[in-house]
């Protein structure tokens, strides 16, 4: 299992956590430095924070999509440091107010029982790492990123905001350039399959806190690895913000697939970036949950730049009231004979708001281009809305296009017919959501998709009233 829900109130409970750095609210060149010089890291990573940081100041906030004028960067607290010894190998040694939320979680179940490794990150700093002996010996690393900085600085030097997600991307990826803290830096050498899938989790527990984790995933030609990220925070009463990066790199006919549930609590603003590069052959395989957020935008994006290369977004959002879940895919096609599949799922229920974002282009050089988007939109009541933005730029006229949107109402004919045979009204309408979403639960890993299922019917409670 990965988390067991018994109440609603219980995924968003603060631990008492014991700090030993707060950097305060605000964001500073010196609190830059600070996080370098605690960090332990490198000049040339002290300089490409610093320079994100200049391009985040002359940057001005998006003019499109949710509203973010509730989110105050000022009052963000940047970097705060748990009181626990980083990448603790035993989980004993993992003090035990941060051991009780994750206990909570499941993790070390979940480890002990079907992962090939762990990473659990708590505020800024990973507190726990492991990596079966048997993959460590086949040249596989799974490491905080930053023990990747200090250790394996060549390949970070290569791939870190270079060539997935640049630094000027967007206002967010600069502020995550110049703050990113923790994260997971998996390699998978050439020729490796690895079997069992690894896991990290990040948690965010003070208010008005910012987590700024940096994921960057290598796999080598003809690898394969399952990637999976889930998150959560405990609820509060003032904006907290999400802005993670995640960099993937899909090397001549390796296969990746990235599974990932976050739940984080309605105060949070998750402003996610996700990107990935596909190399000849390879396939990029995106899998993700997204709900209990206030504001999301989220809209991972794979370029598939070899010839013959192939991916897959499959995505559920669930938006509740209060919340606004903007969320979508994004595909470049690049190489010849490549071929995407965008399939979005979303739900709205009490006033909620969920969109897809999406975006296709394809290249004047790939012929022989293959698209297929499916967005299904369902909405609970009358006082929810569902949105679509597709945007689907063709370049070459022998690609194959297929582009399909649906839009509706839960009918109350489909709830009579349910009531009418001994149902519950509350439980007809968790059986109609669960059977919509059914087609991309099951692309989860069994225990995401329990939780996922318990997650949404646990939103779901009282939106008859």
């Amino acid at each position: 299992m990965v988390i067991q829900i018994e109440r609603k109130e219980e995924l968003y409970k603060p631990s008492k956590a014991k700090i030993a750095f707060d950097s305060g609210e605000g964001l500073s060149k010196e609190l830059i430095e600070e996080i370098t010089r605690q960090k332990k890291q490198p000049d040339w990573m002290k300089q490409i924070r610093l320079k994100a940081y200049d391009l985040f100041l002359k940057t001005p906030m998006p003019a499109w999509g949710p509203d973010l004028s509730g989110l105050d960067l000022n009052r963000i607290k940047y970097f705060i440091r748990p009181d626990a010894k980083q990448n603790a190998k035993s989980w004993e040694e993992v003090p035990e107010y941060i051991k009780e939320t994750f206990d909570k979680l499941g993790i070390p179940e979940a480890e002990r029982e079907q992962l090939a490794g762990v990473g659990a990150q708590y505020e800024s700093d990973v507190v726990y790492h492991s990596l079966l002996k048997e993959l460590e010996d086949m040249g596989v690393i799974f490491v905080d990123m930053d023990v990747a900085v200090r250790k394996y600085p060549e390949l970070v030097k290569e791939y870190f905001m270079t060539k997935a997600v640049p630094v000027n991307l967007h206002k967010f990826t600069m502020l995550h350039a110049a703050v990113w803290s923790g994260g997971t830096f998996l390699y998978v050498p050439r020729g490796v399959k690895v079997k069992k899938p690894l896991q990290s989790y990040f948690r965010m527990n003070s208010v008005r806190a910012g987590q700024f984790e940096h994921t960057l995933i290598i796999a080598e030609e003809g690898s394969e690895v399952h990637y999976i990220e889930g998150c959560s925070a405990p609820q509060y009463f003032e904006s907290s913000l999400h802005a993670g990066c995640v960099e993937i790199i899909v090397k001549k006919n390796a296969r990746v697939r990235y599974s990932s549930v976050e739940n984080w609590s309605r105060n949070t603003y998750n402003l996610n970036t996700k990107r990935a590069i596909v190399e000849e052959n390879g396939v990029m395989e995106w899998v993700s949950g997204n709900l209990g957020s206030g504001t999301t935008m989220l809209y991972p994006a794979t370029i598939l730049k070899g010839d013959n290369s192939t991916t897959s977004h499959l995505s559920i959002a669930y938006a509740g009231p209060g919340q606004n879940q903007d969320v979508g895919a994004k595909v470049y096609h690049i190489g010849k004979n490549t071929s995407s599949t965008v399939t979005s799922k979303s739900i709205s229920s009490g006033g909620g708001i969920t969109a897809y974002r999406g975006t296709v282009f394809v290249s004047e050089k790939a012929v022989n281009a293959s698209v297929s988007v499916n967005c299904d939109a369902l909405m609970t009541d009358n006082k929810s809305q569902s949105n679509t933005f597709p945007g689907i730029i063709v370049k070459n006229p022998t690609c194959t296009v297929a582009h399909e949107a649906t839009c509706g109402k839960i009918s109350d004919e489909k709830i009579f017919y349910l009531t009418s045979r001994g149902i519950s009204e509350e439980e007809a309408l968790k059986m109609i959501v669960l059977g919509f979403i059914e087609p991309i639960v099951k692309q989860l890993p069994l225990e995401y998709a329990v939780e996922l299922n318990r997650l949404i019917e646990l939103e779901m409670e009282g939106s008859l009233g």
